[in-house]
């Protein structure tokens, strides 16, 4: 049987079709290539800038001397921490000698479930400062843990654990006000701030027994 005019014209348009889409295919994923490879440095940079806010929102840059992204150490799953995934902590020293500890933690148990945690630990056990990192805790009532919600700016309530350690605050400072507790909190929402604070206490009793291992192992030269 022979192929008709009108068969081989068709055959050709679709041979000319499919080579225009494989041209279009390849020319548009070496612009998306392009694209990301020209923007990735300022990603990878507006990254690392935001990393360090962070982490100099909980440990001022006053209080270290030390490239803190290449003197960390990867922690695996720490239930003391509230952690069930591996996790990055941060050693911030000054002139050579520890300053302190960065890390992250969790509170299990919030009022919409986990509250993440980024804390950081002086050297003498004082607690540097304490930052909401995630959470889903009502909008307008609970979420005041979270500093950026918080409608006190001058006095967050997350900043009643600056200066608290183990050896000078009794088990009253690491608990709310209706629970016996010295911690201020708002009026009908008191599982969010009660949940940070047990999460704050269990992560400076974990430092406080982990403190010289974790400044001294794979210590940068």
């Amino acid at each position: 049987m022979t192929s008709t005019p009108r068969e081989f014209t068709a055959s050709g348009m679709a041979l000319r079709t499919a080579a225009i889409l494989f041209l279009f295919v390849i020319v548009f994923t070496g612009l998306l290539s392009a694209a990301y490879q020209w923007t990735k440095p300022s990603i990878e940079a507006s990254a690392l800038a935001e990393k360090m806010k962070l982490l100099n929102e909980v440990l001022p840059a006053a209080d270290y001397d030390n490239n803190l992204l290449d003197d960390s150490l990867l922690l695996p799953p720490t239930p003391e921490l509230g952690l069930k995934e591996a996790s990055t902590l941060y050693r911030a020293r000054k002139a050579g000698q520890p300053a302190a500890l960065i890390f992250e933690a969790a509170a299990p148990d919030g009022y919409a479930g986990r509250i993440r945690l980024l804390i950081a630990v002086r050297a003498d056990g004082k607690v540097a400062g304490v930052r909401v990192t995630q959470h889903k805790e009502t909008p307008g009532l609970g979420d005041y843990i979270d500093p950026r919600k918080d409608k006190n700016k001058t006095a967050p309530w997350i900043d009643q654990f600056v200066g608290l350690s183990l050896a000078s605050a009794g088990d009253k400072a690491w608990r709310v006000r209706k629970d016996g507790g010295r911690l201020d909190y708002h009026a009908g929402a008191t599982v969010s701030p009660r949940a940070v604070a047990k999460a704050v206490q269990r992560a400076v009793r974990w430092v406080d027994g982990e403190r010289d291992r974790l400044f001294s192992e794979g210590k940068q030269p």
